[in-house]
């Protein structure tokens, strides 16, 4: 029997953080990786917003493999505190919406009157 299946929620340690995911070890023999669209259903651009190294979190397992050991994980549904004292808000840019509200009213021009010629 497998010590581990789907959908068994268990304590995991952050050992590493990628771009795509953070990997996170169960125990002596398991690991496994949280995908970064499986940390939140929040939009997510910084990983370290969210878990960091040595990091002790819930997760979910999504799938497992006997023969690797290595595991499938989600922190969705399982971490009701995973984002507090976290920065985890879009930051907005200097410019905003700025160009959009500048050059769409020329953008619109321009298509009309280009629809207009083919008309």
């Amino acid at each position: 029997m497998a010590k581990y299946k789907e959908n068994d929620v268990v304590k995991a340690r952050i050992t590493a953080i990628e771009k795509y995911g953070a990997f996170a070890s169960i125990d002596d023999e398991y690991s496994g990786l949280i995908h970064i669209s499986e940390l939140t259903y929040k939009y997510v651009a910084n990983i370290t917003d969210y878990v960091e190294i040595g990091d002790i979190i819930n997760v979910k397992i999504l799938d497992a493999s006997k023969e690797k050991n290595q595991l499938k994980l989600s922190a969705k549904d399982v971490n009701d505190d995973l984002h507090k004292n976290k920065n985890h808000k879009i930051k907005e840019t200097v410019f905003g919406f700025y160009l959009l509200k500048t050059s769409l009213p020329r953008w619109i021009k321009e298509k009309l009157e280009e629809f207009n010629e083919k008309s």
